[in-house]
């Protein structure tokens, strides 16, 4: 490593440091306080100081064509991470920030990383920005997030992805692409292939750097650092930061900015947490019935064998539900995705895979039908709801013999869910999640035809004649058989 270095102190970081200083130690507030700060490391304080934040973005210094198009896309006020951030990346500062999921870290390096980049051509395999994912789901995210600023500023971007044609990936780097969205794991590839050079990457970004550390992608990542420009810019934005991240921030970030947005791990005011005490032999149908909910709703599972076998439960009981894990190859699980944001399913059933990276409008419910391994885990799939500024509620199904380890998450997440003992059919189960007895005739997902929104399914009386309120088949998009098929799997 040749970058030059700024001898630094070190503090806790506990806490908003809009300003770059950092914050007082969080004192235990009885609620896992402890384990929380236990996870945390001593990050630079500042040395130079940091510009001060700003309340629009036509306070800062962005080309007039990015400016037009935030008005476009109705962006008008910067979210706390990019008011903060922003007037220092802008300025070619180093960045740590740190902001639940759906704060708006996105726009918050993207706009940087844009307007830095823009009147620059890259040479072919020759990039000069870079943005590391973890997640194929999180690369197309930032990817669609990005690319009408990136048209405006006529700067090519490529998305460098696993599960997809690595030929194609190569032959859009070797066209040129000023802007590489990238997975680790891929981008390797393609520099061992020798199509793809890194060094006049001049804006490199690591989003989710700790779920990258967590994936053991710490090698690749550190790999792919050593070969962009040393002198040039790194921003490192995540929902968490920990100890794991240490090393990446100590290496290669220089007097960087350092901001939070959320200092209480997540927490957040418009989120609802419950945790619904079940009955293993009733817990199934509890599930079942929270997925016909009138609405949207995202279900984790641990493993992709549990998450298929629910799913096919969910079809056979007639709810609109599709699977989401590893396991799913890019096309599968890219049409998936659409089919949940359109609408055409409401039910989206998913291993972690689905925990980052995934920006749904207007969904209100996730539910953990298995409780996640550990407090970030919570944290991220949580994140899935109550995104800029919306509400949402996340509820986790727990078995007698869960209840103290989850306990335990949540005191370290920094929560205080509500409890509940539930069972299927209660009136306070439907008060909480919405849930209802399902329709019982099964389903088959099919493409939703072009340009049209599937409607919620009709009322008898109108599905007898075959019409919905709109005059158009009921049901468009899903066939309904007439009578159960054998095999349908009911057990979860």
């Amino acid at each position: 490593m040749n970058r030059s270095r700024t001898t630094r102190t070190y503090g806790r970081f506990a806490g908003s440091a809009a300003s770059g200083r950092s914050a007082a130690p969080r004192r235990s507030n009885g609620r896992g306080n402890r384990q929380a700060a236990q996870a945390e490391f001593a990050l630079p304080k500042t040395i130079t100081p940091a510009l001060p934040a700003v309340e629009s973005f036509a306070e800062l210094a962005l080309p007039a064509r990015l400016l037009a198009v935030l008005g476009q896309e109705g962006v008008t006020v910067p979210f706390p991470i990019q008011a903060a951030t922003l007037p220092n990346s802008l300025a070619g500062r180093d960045v740590l920030g740190r902001g639940r999921t759906g704060s708006g870290k996105t726009l918050a390096f993207g706009l940087a990383l844009l307007a830095r980049t823009a009147g620059r051509r890259a040479e072919p395999r020759q990039p000069l920005a870079l943005v590391l994912v973890p997640t194929r789901e999180l690369a197309q995210q930032v990817t669609d997030a990005l690319a009408p600023y990136a048209r405006a500023l006529r700067l090519r971007l490529a998305t460098v992805v696993g599960g997809m044609s690595i030929g194609r990936q190569a032959g859009a780097l070797r066209t040129g692409a000023e802007v590489v969205v990238a997975t680790p794991g891929r981008l390797k590839d393609l520099i061992d292939r020798g199509d793809c050079r890194l060094g006049d990457v001049a804006v490199t970004v690591l989003d989710e750097a700790d779920q990258m550390t967590d994936m053991g992608f710490m090698p690749q990542v550190t790999a792919l650092l050593d070969q962009v420009r040393p002198d040039g810019q790194r921003m490192l934005f995540s929902a968490t930061l920990d100890r794991n991240v240490d090393r990446l921030v100590r290496r290669y970030l220089v007097d960087p900015v350092v901001h939070s947005v959320d200092p209480s791990a997540g927490a957040v005011t418009t989120m609802e947490h419950h945790v619904l005490e079940v009955q293993d032999a009733d817990k199934h149908r509890t599930t079942t019935e929270i997925a016909a909910r009138d609405g949207r709703v995202i279900m984790f599972l641990d493993t992709k064998h549990a998450v298929d076998r629910l799913t096919k439960h969910l079809l056979g009981s007639g709810v609109r539900a599709a699977a989401l894990h590893g396991g799913r190859s890019q096309s599968q699980r890219t049409r998936t995705l659409t089919q949940f944001k359109d609408g055409h399913v409401t039910v989206l059933v998913a291993t972690n895979v689905a925990a980052r990276g995934i920006h749904v409008d207007n969904l209100d419910l996730v539910v953990n039908v298995d409780p996640p391994a550990d407090h970030k885990d919570y944290l991220h799939r949580g994140g899935r709801t109550a995104r800029a500024g919306e509400s949402g509620t996340v509820v986790t199904l727990v078995l007698p013999h869960q209840r103290r380890d989850m306990s335990r998450l949540m005191a370290s997440a920094g929560i205080t869910p509500r409890i509940t003992p539930v069972r299927s059919g209660e009136a306070e189960l439907s008060r909480i999640t919405g849930a209802r007895t399902p329709s019982g005739l099964p389903v088959v997902i099919t493409a939703a035809p072009a340009g049209e929104r599937p409607r919620r399914a009709a009322s008898p009386s109108r599905s007898r004649r075959g019409l919905t309120g709109q005059g158009r088949p009921a049901g468009a998009g899903v066939r309904r058989r007439a009578q159960p098929r054998s095999g349908v799997d009911s057990a979860a």
